[in-house]
């Protein structure tokens, strides 16, 4: 079983090249943040311990964590989101390395996929085989924010600012995926790829 990690930018595309990989056969997709959300469900050891660190201004009536809310808090409080991380990241990645395991046993998945933001940051590295980077052009990220998620343009530049540019994600990745819009050239980009692997051949894009 090979052990990939996606990983890029706001804006790269990183979605949609996830439900192009989640097509291909013996392939399973898992998302940090979809897993981080699960998580911190009530009864969830992430759950308590958020709870104990950020206190019950941060539950809904139904008892779940207000996660926009607890976002606020910690947007532009580096101390409290480097809490929040440091309680979220951990047992994130422990699951995976757990089910990891669990899928290899089976022997049901020939490719498994993690795909985070932070995946280089939180050394994930040490369990994946390859890491791939998704990337795309500068003026495709902040016009994919503005018209898909509604950001302004000035915000959009923002928050790309605020994160890794493209030379780091490229010095701590394997193979760069480029998603500029081109529906055919990213499918057989992926094709190639995943018939590399399977044939045992370097990987070369």
């Amino acid at each position: 079983m090979k052990i990939i990690g996606i990983t890029g930018g706001i804006g790269s595309g990183k979605s949609y090249v996830l439900n192009l990989i989640k097509e291909k056969a013996g392939t399973f997709v898992i998302e940090a943040d979809k897993l981080a959300h699960e998580l911190m469900q009530p009864g969830q050891v992430v759950y308590e311990n958020v709870l104990a660190t950020f206190g019950n201004e941060i539950i809904t009536d139904d008892k779940s964590i207000d996660r926009a809310y607890l976002r606020t808090i910690v947007m532009n409080d580096e101390e409290k989101l480097a809490k929040l991380n440091s309680i979220v990241h951990p047992a994130v990645k422990e699951y995976i390395k757990k089910d990891i395991e669990e899928k290899r046993a089976s022997g049901d998945v020939k490719f498994y996929v993690i795909e985070a933001a932070l995946l280089i940051q939180d050394n994930y590295r040490e369990i994946c085989d390859e890491i791939w980077y998704v990337m795309a052009d500068l003026e495709v990220r902040i016009e994919r924010l503005v018209k898909d998620r509604g950001y302004s343009r000035e915000a959009a530049e923002e928050i790309i600012s605020n994160q890794p540019d493209e030379e780091y994600y490229a010095n701590n990745s394997d193979i760069m995926i480029e998603n500029n819009g081109s529906q055919f050239l990213l499918e057989a980009s992926l094709s190639l790829l995943f018939d590399e692997i399977k044939d045992n051949k370097p990987l070369e894009l």
